[in-house]
């Protein structure tokens, strides 16, 4: 595989700036990975493509607002910092600044909204480690170390919006940046193909027989990160926090030797369930996951997913290639451009199996 079999001509009017007005109006293109099938519908239809038996797998991390904007004591310049996350001692932060040059060692950046401070412990790259000047203590069931700032978030922080949203959060994406189902806070972009549910749809799939079970990933800054390696197969991700329920690793495994679908909803889903997969069925647990998915790859634990159309070089897009096969996949981005579908994390969705 190359580095240029990700590619695909996107016109930068097709990547979505706002949701559309109503969640399950977003559009729907259904296609068939063993044959050349497409459906063009609106997601609210989706239940038309689910079978009695199937259950839905969906992610219900929640995003946290860990974008921050403060001044530099030294010479008062703004700075806008994204928490990425604390490392494993526990006291200090890595976070993405704007702008990254001219912070130094000891620099304190003071937090508009809030009475504390960061200071700059040193850079690495293109991050840069903090030090909060009030200690957070730790939070039970908090492995990305964001519970314990969630007072500080909800006070100071804003929702972190992906690169490509070329505009500032507005208090819209409090809500419209978040699934209707989240639940477990700690990620930095949100699970983005579960943002088309509303919970009268959710409603409507249980009645058809359909169960619906929850796992978590919390996203970290991978899913912003363009494969950059000439053979993407060499990409790598930074591990994130998952946990697989034993009530949803017993459902999907009851029902697919039942003959039902495992239908996952999100690439960050489709890795926890791969993660999960122990030659024979899906084993319940925790840990922490940077499992790269690429052609060829055997799926073990899904039969069906339900994705957003993705960024050209990127490993979703890879993902996605693996399991519809890249040049089906990249005919029908082809249609979708060409019809004016939307892209990206507000944009429009896909329903591949």
């Amino acid at each position: 595989m190359r580095l240029e079999d990700l590619d695909f001509d996107l016109p930068e009017g097709l990547v979505a700036q706002y949701p559309c007005t109503c969640r399950d109006e977003s559009r729907l293109l259904a296609m068939d990975r063993r044959g050349d099938r497409r459906r063009h519908l609106l997601f609210r239809q989706v239940p038309d493509l689910l079978r009695p038996g199937d259950v839905l797998v969906l992610n219900r991390s929640r995003v946290v607002p860990a974008r921050l904007r403060g001044r530099k004591a030294r010479t008062g310049g703004r700075v806008q910092i994204l928490l990425l996350g604390r490392e494993e001692e526990g006291e200090v932060w890595v976070a993405m600044a704007r702008p990254l040059r001219g912070l130094a060692p000891g620099d304190r950046i003071d937090l508009e909204g809030s009475p504390e401070s960061l200071e700059v412990v040193d850079r690495v790259e293109d991050r840069v480690r903090l030090r909060l000047s009030s200690r957070a203590g730790p939070a039970p069931d908090d492995p990305t170390g964001f519970g314990a700032l969630l007072p500080l978030m909800e006070r100071a922080g804003e929702i972190p919006l992906p690169p490509y949203i070329r505009r500032e959060s507005e208090p819209l994406d409090r809500d419209r940046y978040q699934t209707v189902f989240a639940s477990d806070p700690g990620s930095i972009a949100a699970p983005t193909a579960g943002l088309h549910f509303t919970a009268r749809l959710l409603s409507r799939i249980r009645s058809l027989g359909v169960a619906v079970v929850h796992l978590i990933l919390h996203v970290g800054p991978g899913t912003f990160e363009t494969i950059r390696a000439a053979d993407p197969r060499r990409h790598r991700l930074a591990a994130e926090y998952y946990r697989l329920p034993e009530e949803a690793s017993g459902e999907i495994n009851r029902r697919r030797r039942a003959g039902g679908r495992a239908i996952a909803v999100g690439t960050t889903t489709v890795r926890v369930l791969e993660s999960a997969w122990d030659g024979r069925g899906l084993q319940a647990g925790e840990g922490w996951t940077d499992l790269v998915i690429h052609p060829p790859h055997a799926f073990q634990a899904v039969d069906a997913m339900i994705t957003n159309f993705h960024r050209p070089r990127s490993s979703l897009l890879m993902l996605a290639t693996a399991f519809a096969g890249r040049d089906r996949l990249m005919s029908a981005y082809r249609e979708a451009v060409g019809m004016g579908y939307r892209f990206h994390s507000y944009g429009d969705a896909m329903f591949i199996a």
